[in-house]
């Protein structure tokens, strides 16, 4: 270990996972103490290798004798696990730095989490120098199911040894992870590792994503995660992921105020916006899943079929209310029903009674044989339109289990079983059935539903083309300050990216802005022009619809007065004059530089609607045509676009256009940090969209 580099990176989490010595600091006589149950932990699974003590006991511990000092440890200890309060955390750690520890795992908390940064940043700074990889503080442990490894404070148990196309969870909060750890057990998930990672003061999610990637033993990847310190760092191993076909799946806190602020008081973490993020890594290649239930229901999807589908589930039930209540139900929470191809009903109306209306789901009605169930359950899954398959059957003997499996044993189609009836009790015969076949098992219709509608959005994010290439740089754009721009200069930067905006100029006298109505023709609208006037409306720096000289002269004057009055500091660049736009559907559109996160495009409703209703979808800074397109669809708004009583549709191709007109601005010019065109006026389709207001702001 001979600097900063040694204390993260892949190999630094093999060395802490996997350590061929031990020391254990802070140690007592006392029983039930965190040092005797690590040591507890180290005998209950055969650790082979050295095992020191430091405590201030003059007595043997277990036979062993008791260092009075991390100083007194042999060189090149590989982990040292922390027993002891936080005031004692820095002088130990700084010890074990000059005794050329491999790795240190702190239990203590009383750091960041309680406001302490300093003492922490000081514990990080000791250990990074030294190239110790500290995990922690403020963490409970971790398993490791690959080579037989258990540490944990509050309890021993025995790691399990060569677990293969495991599950691996990582996460900041010990309670949580150890959640995922005994709902996996209980589900019969194999679990490769379990990490507790704290206040991650040394060795972060990154850090354990670029080891769990390599990991021949993980099948898929679980984080919980309140802060990721290197962005860039962690999408670039997200994206070795994707590429190796690994899932990974993501909860991330702070969606909302309230959990910023319970986040930080908990480990210390400074939240980045929730939208950037998810919006980021879920075009990297993870999932961000909201709840916990859906997490472990989706994991253990994901371990049976790694490789999720773009395409929708084909669904058999016997049921005709189920099917009705399904549809409705796929339709809250975004998932998408396939048609069934006209060969696959023909096959189905051949083989089930001829009274049954079918389709998909697909009801068997009530006057099913068993024989009939491998056929149309065959034909369901073979299905080109279908992605997975989803039963949802009332179960109550083997018999329908057996016939299920037979009919899409032979397909690789993800497949899920429910059988329906919530928590009445299942004969060993079914329990037999269900264990010999090919499905992932449930007993909740509704939580499955939401786990394949995660699972296949999943599918189609990772079938998303990326864009690889470099924006061409534009032509023509104007000088811009520091800060915020006004409006007029901000639509000379649109305009060069190709974004329409209104014919006009900015004027400075009132017989300037005459002439330039009279060359745009009325009607015309007024706007007065300043970078520290964000806000011209409640200042009074608007008029519309005015229609001579006249009324723009009175519009001019009552501008000025207006403008002195709600904001006199303010100095006028002037006043805009601009031809009044035709009518439309107003979106927004936007884009926000995180400098550490990078680009994200905002398109939703516009006007004042957008904050009112919230009604808005992200997109990554490099999205393309198709991203777009799918974007406009999950608006609330989208009717409004397609034309209602009588309304055109709107002309969406233009909405493309200025998104990603928007993009390109924001890749090329890397002083750009937010765009915000609002509104957006989007006249009838063939017609185009117009800027109507634009928000620059650079760094």
């Amino acid at each position: 270990m001979s600097g900063a580099e040694d204390a993260r990176g892949s190999e630094a989490v093999a060395r802490f996972l996997s350590p061929r010595s031990v020391a254990i600091i802070g140690i007592s006589t006392r029983a039930g103490s965190a040092g005797q149950i690590v040591l507890q932990c180290l005998k209950v699974n055969g650790f082979s290798g050295d095992i020191h003590l430091v405590g201030r006991t003059d007595e043997s511990i277990d036979g062993r004798p008791v260092l009075k000092s991390a100083d007194a440890l042999p060189e090149g200890v590989d982990l040292a696990v922390f027993t002891l309060p936080a005031s004692a955390v820095r002088e130990s750690v700084e010890a074990c730095a000059r005794r050329k520890v491999g790795s240190a795992l702190v239990f203590a908390a009383g750091f960041a989490e309680v406001g302490d940064y300093a003492t922490q940043d000081a514990v990080t700074a000791a250990a990074r120098n030294a190239g110790l990889a500290l995990v922690g503080p403020n963490c409970l442990g971790f398993t490791n199911n690959v080579d037989g490894m258990f540490l944990h404070m509050l309890f021993a148990r025995q790691a399990l040894r060569g677990v293969e196309r495991g599950v691996a969870f990582v996460g900041q909060s010990g309670g949580l992870v150890g959640h995922f750890q005994r709902a996996a057990d209980g589900r019969g998930i194999p679990i490769s590792y379990v990490i507790s990672t704290g206040n991650e003061a040394g060795l972060e999610s990154t850090d354990f994503l670029e080891f769990l990637v390599e990991d021949r033993s993980t099948r898929v990847i679980v984080f919980y995660c309140e802060e990721i310190r290197r962005p860039q760092a962690f999408l670039a191993a997200l994206r070795r992921a994707r590429a190796a076909g690994k899932p990974v799946v993501m909860m991330l806190t702070g969606r909302n105020a309230k959990s910023r602020k319970a986040a930080q008081s908990h480990t210390g973490a400074l939240i980045g916006d929730f939208a950037v993020m998810k919006t980021q890594v879920e075009d990297a290649g993870a999932i961000v899943v909201p709840t916990m239930d859906e997490t472990m229901d989706l994991v253990e999807i994901l371990q049976r079929f790694p490789s999720p589908p773009s395409m929708g589930p084909g669904i058999l039930t016997a049921s005709g209310a189920y099917v009705g209540l399904t549809d409705d139900f796929a339709e809250d929470i975004g998932l998408e029903i396939p048609e069934l191809d006209p060969a696959t009903l023909k096959k189905i109306g051949d083989t089930l009674p001829s009274y049954g209306n079918y389709g998909n789901p697909l009801d068997t009605t009530a006057g099913f044989a068993p024989s009939m169930l491998p056929i149309v359950t065959k034909a369901l899954i073979d299905d080109p339109n279908v992605g997975m398959l989803f039963i949802s059957f009332p179960i109550n003997t083997a018999i329908p289990v057996r016939a299920f499996n037979e009919g899409m044993a032979h397909s690789p189609k993800p497949k899920v079983m429910v059988a329906l009836g919530d928590t009445w009790t299942l004969g060993a015969d079914v329990v037999e059935a269900v264990k010999q076949g090919p499905a992932v098992f449930s007993r909740s219709s509704d939580r499955m539903l939401r786990a394949i509608a995660h699972y296949v959005r999943y599918g189609r994010l990772l079938a998303r083309t990326r864009a690889n290439g470099v924006a061409a740089p534009l032509v023509g754009l104007p000088k811009l300050g520091a800060g915020a721009q006004p409006e007029w200069l901000g639509k000379q930067l649109l305009a060069a990216a190709g974004i329409r905006v209104p014919a006009g100029k900015l004027a400075r006298t009132p017989d300037e802005a005459v002439a330039i109505a009279q060359e745009i023709g009325y009607l015309v609208a007024l706007k007065a022009q300043a970078a520290a006037l964000t806000h011209k409306t409640e200042a009074g720096g608007v008029a519309l619809n005015l229609s001579d000289e006249s009324a723009l002269r009175a519009a001019w004057d009552a501008m000025l007065r207006n403008v002195k009055r709600t904001a006199p500091g303010v100095a006028l660049d002037g006043i805009l004059v601009e031809k009044m736009s035709p009518r439309g559907v107003e979106l927004m559109v936007g884009a926000k530089r995180d400098p550490g996160w990078g680009t994200v495009l905002l398109l939703g409703l516009g006007g004042i609607w957008v904050e009112a209703l919230g009604d808005a979808q992200e997109l990554p800074g490099s999205a393309d045509a198709a991203q777009v397109r799918e974007a406009l669809s999950k608006l609330r708004a989208a009717k409004l676009l397609a034309g209602v009583r009588g309304e055109p549709s709107a002309d969406l191709d233009a909405v493309v256009h200025v998104v990603l007109a928007t993009g390109r601005l924001m890749q090329t010019l890397a002083g750009l940090i937010e765009i915000d065109i609002n509104p957006l006026m989007v006249h009838a389709d063939g017609q185009g969209a117009t800027a109507l207001d634009a928000l620059i702001v650079t760094g």
